[in-house]
């Protein structure tokens, strides 16, 4: 399914391949969208798009990734195709996360900020379930 919503959105799209210019243009897309810069701490980039006119991005790495975010205490699984539909303090239509919760890979579909002054951003399930985290927990770590 991410691979034929790449395609259908990939014209008029800036696309960037290799490790280091994708890292970068993630870490600005990020920024851009005003989310926490370590929320995608994806490895081995091998391609990185961006439809400004619809809001679809993709990233594509090598292979999946679990990554644990230690400030919160989740793990939180990366495919080796993340998709989004992005917008200021969101990104909606989420493809290709799960967070582990207690035994279970449940699906992130959504992630947002509410309220910037909170330093609150909330992950939402296709199921309409949601959990809120510090911000901080996902800022990037030098």
């Amino acid at each position: 399914m991410s691979s034929q919503q790449i395609a259908s959105h990939r014209e008029n799209a800036e696309v960037y391949t290799g490790d280091a210019v994708c890292k970068q243009k993630s870490l600005e897309l990020l920024e851009k969208i005003n989310m926490p810069k370590g929320l995608l701490p994806l490895e081995d980039l091998i391609e990185v798009g961006h439809n400004e006119a619809t809001g679809f991005v993709w990233l594509k790495q090598k292979k999946s990734k679990t990554h644990v975010f230690r400030a919160i205490g989740r793990s939180v699984w990366y495919d080796t195709e993340v998709t989004a539909f992005v917008e200021d303090r969101r990104m909606k239509r989420l493809t290709g996360v799960k967070s582990k919760e207690i035994l279970i890979w449940v699906t992130i579909s959504d992630i947002s900020i509410q309220d910037p002054a909170s330093g609150k951003i909330t992950f939402g399930t296709p199921t309409g379930l949601s959990r809120t985290f510090p911000v901080s927990a996902f800022e990037e770590k030098n």
